[in-house]
């Protein structure tokens, strides 16, 4: 199935990829970058991630600057990736902790992640892969939705579905899972009007056969 969907995202002719993967591939996997852009894209698109990114390290490169920062200054330099009040005040604790608590570096275990402010799950995870190319399985709306859908799990949120992924998901997958359901959901598999008719997966969908294949049967 993970065949399949990597070979429906590279040879797409959308091309995009997702913020963190163009962070990965333009600056390498600085972990301090990761950790403020994952912090960064809640709820927002990845475009407006990748600019409010561009803009606040284009001035403020390291936790020690960024954590001393007028808050005045990172929200203008932030404000594409909107809730730009409320991520002045995360990004800036989670530096000052970072400074305060960890010598100014990223943590490369989950459970200090989890110590940082305003770092959840999906963000500990994504700092794992993206920045220290460690197994984990981040989950956002876009593999918690494609997940279900597909029948790989059958879970009300992403914690159950990150742990349900974790017993089914070979280990050697979990590098490239979040990137490629990602990409997967922003092309095909899409929150709505999915583009059910261009899926190679149809044959063992759940969504396909039980609302997508009696829906347009009927019509």
């Amino acid at each position: 199935m993970l065949r399949k969907i990597r070979r429906m995202v590279y040879g797409s002719s959308d091309k995009r990829a997702t913020a963190l993967a163009e962070l990965q591939a333009a600056e390498g996997t600085d972990p301090f970058r990761i950790l403020i852009s994952t912090i960064l894209s809640h709820r927002t698109r990845d475009e407006n991630t990748t600019k409010a990114t561009e803009n606040l390290f284009a001035v403020y490169r390291t936790p020690s600057q960024l954590a001393n920062a007028d808050p005045s200054v990172v929200r203008r330099l932030i404000k594409p990736s909107g809730f730009y009040n409320m991520k002045t005040r995360n990004i800036i604790k989670a530096s000052k902790q970072l400074v305060d608590e960890f010598g100014g570096n990223v943590p490369d275990n989950e459970d200090d992640l989890l110590k940082l402010h305003s770092v959840g799950r999906k963000t500990a995870n994504c700092v794992l892969v993206y920045a220290f190319n460690k197994p984990a399985i981040p989950v956002d709306t876009h593999v918690h939705r494609i997940s279900n859908r597909l029948g790989l799990v059958k879970t009300r949120n992403p914690e159950e579905t990150e742990a349900a992924l974790m017993k089914t998901v070979p280990k050697q997958y979990w590098l490239e899972l979040n990137d490629l359901f990602v990409r997967f959901g922003q092309t095909t598999c899409k929150p709505i009007g999915p583009h059910c008719w261009s899926c190679s997966l149809t044959g063992s969908c759940v969504y396909y056969r039980t609302v997508y294949a009696p829906k347009h049967k009927a019509s």
